[in-house]
């Protein structure tokens, strides 16, 4: 038996919530209730408020999905340099 098709959405994180779950507006200004996925929680990828986002959702539940993928911005942390004394 084949798996539903997922929804893949962008959308722009508004608002952290407790217990690792966000508010996200989806393109379509629907706002929804998203989580991270388990990989990028491994990796610990962090999303802060304004970061655009791909959001996965179940066609049969359309009020949560889950955060696959946060977007590369420019300027946004990884390219900094930090000096530690040994």
């Amino acid at each position: 038996m084949a798996k539903e098709e997922l929804l893949t959405l962008d959308a722009v994180v508004e608002e952290i919530l407790p217990d690792g779950r966000f508010a996200v507006r989806l393109e379509n200004d629907h706002r929804i209730i998203a989580y991270t996925a388990g990989k990028m929680r491994k990796h610990r990828i962090r999303s802060v408020v304004g970061d655009r986002v791909i959001v996965e959702m179940t066609p049969y539940d359309l009020e949560k999905g889950r955060i696959i993928f946060r977007e590369k911005t420019v300027g946004h942390g990884g390219g900094q340099k930090r000096n530690f004394r040994r």
